[in-house]
């Protein structure tokens, strides 16, 4: 090998010399073929091919978080049989020989760039609070062993991460933000998201740049979704449906109102409740079911998420209907937290929002907390529209918004222990932009209390009408 190194190297070198003294002989005349050597630009047919190995693994829930657990994952059309192990996770490595398999539900979906088979397995009969193992495939190529744990039977502290639209440029530039998410809440129990996850519902590509984005991270945290207006595809009568990609690569609960399954879901998550609503149809339908379903609810706390926000942070755009059919039974039944997305700006108001909204005269106002203060022995529901991605609208401020932001991407990390909610929205660069606890009295009554945040306020300049009317 020295001899044969040796021997290119004393070859090599005039090869060079000669190439360099060609390239000063050519002069200009050589600029004319630099597009020739330019890089070729992967086509998306390419780049997000399905293969026999598994790829675009997402762990999500389909029943109870103490017991059951859902996987799904996408192959090639070579590959006509999915399954999945499952073991309880041992220190060791030899818990793979106990492994029990589980053979998928497996489907084919024609995309605008390709043709995959996406594959579907249900854990079922878990132990609460028990970390499993899994890994998926056709049983000769094998997906890693991915790691998680069950919701314990009993209430325990634990966080969640919820985003807003990540919906554009999701590989390139959301990628960071689900990234720093985990840094800060490495232990989160799942991942929710208040919908436009893409932006085109039908374009394989987008979805592919959504799983790329967030890696592994899904398939060891659960997701959480509702569907947002970009996940609905337009057809040629002007109509609109839900993306084939939906159900087929998540496995959500179908608890909801018939022909809503898996957009319209609840589930109880230790001492709180989640129910996920789909904003873009059938609201009165879900009116109904809503308030159904926190009549009958027990949880000590009662999370809500949708796409289309309650009051909207985004200049020119309001959800009337939306806010007359829902907001009611919200107030009635006394929801803690409201989760939206859509208005691509961030907005956090309540309890304080005028009953005559939205005659109310919008107001620009500085309102920074400066230290944590209880406002409010009486806090009502508080309603947060969030943006992770990078596309900006205007804000549309209101007197009663305690916080907004243009222009800047954000995660949000909650925690829910015992009688405390703490809720903190953070920029991409992990900066506590917005944060509060709500505390919780014997009688269920909520506190509100203010946290600092550490930078101020992100907003544009006002416009010069706007500047001269404060």
């Amino acid at each position: 090998m020295l001899i044969r190194s040796f021997i290119h190297r004393r070859i090599a070198a005039p090869i060079v010399l000669c190439g360099l003294a060609a390239a000063f002989a050519c002069g200009r005349e050589c600029h004319a073929h630099e597009g020739e050597h330019s890089p070729i630009a992967v086509k998306p047919a390419e780049v997000y091919r399905p293969g026999v190995l598994p790829d675009r693994v997402v762990l999500t829930w389909d029943g109870d978080p103490q017991t059951q657990a859902a996987v799904t994952w996408r192959t090639s059309t070579e590959v006509t049989k999915g399954i999945a192990e499952i073991a309880v996770a041992e220190a060791g490595p030899y818990f793979a020989e106990k492994a029990k398999p589980f053979e998928a539900e497996s489907v084919a979906l024609k995309t605008d760039i390709n043709t995959a088979h996406f594959h579907t397995v249900s854990f079922r009969e878990l132990t609460p609070g028990t970390a499993y193992v899994y890994r998926v495939g056709d049983g000769t190529n094998w997906s890693e062993w991915f790691q998680f744990r069950t919701a314990a039977a009993d209430p325990k502290p634990f966080s969640f991460v919820y985003f807003g639209d990540a919906q554009n440029n999701i590989r390139s530039m959301w990628s960071r933000v689900i990234r720093e998410a985990q840094r800060d809440a490495p232990k989160a129990a799942f991942m929710l998201h208040a919908g436009d996850l893409i932006n085109n519902a039908e374009a394989d590509a987008e979805w592919g740049e959504w799983f790329h984005a967030g890696g592994w991270l899904h398939a060891t945290i659960p997701t959480i979704a509702i569907p947002g207006n970009h996940e609905q595809a337009k057809l040629a009568d002007g109509t609109r449906r839900l993306s084939h990609h939906w159900r087929n690569q998540f496995a959500f609960p179908t608890n909801g109102p018939a022909g809503l399954e898996e957009t319209c879901f609840t589930f109880t998550y230790q001492n709180t409740r989640f129910i996920g609503l789909n904003s873009n149809t059938q609201l009165e339908a879900q009116a109904a079911w809503l308030d159904e379903v926190l009549a009958a609810n027990k949880s000590r706390w009662v999370i809500c998420t949708f796409h289309h926000p309650v009051f909207s942070t985004a200049k020119d755009r309001d959800n009337a209907e939306l806010r007359s059919l829902w907001k009611p039974i919200l107030d009635k039944h006394k929801v803690d937290l409201v989760l939206q997305g859509h208005d691509h700006t961030y907005g956090r108001m309540g309890p304080d929002v005028p009953a005559t909204y939205p005659d109310k005269t919008p107001e620009t106002v500085a309102n920074v907390p400066t230290g944590v203060q209880a406002r409010d022995a009486q806090a009502g529901t508080i309603y947060v529209v969030s943006v992770s991605g990078p596309k900006m609208y205007n804000i549309k401020r209101e007197s009663f918004m305690d916080r907004v932001a243009e222009d800047t991407q954000l995660y949000q990390v909650i925690r829910v222990e015992g009688e405390t909610l703490r809720f903190e929205a953070r920029t991409a660069v992990g900066d506590l932009y917005d944060a509060f606890e709500l505390r919780k009295s014997s009688e269920g009554v909520n506190q509100l209390v203010e946290v600092a945040p550490e930078i101020k306020e992100r907003t544009r300049p006002l416009e010069p009408a706007a500047a001269a009317a404060n």
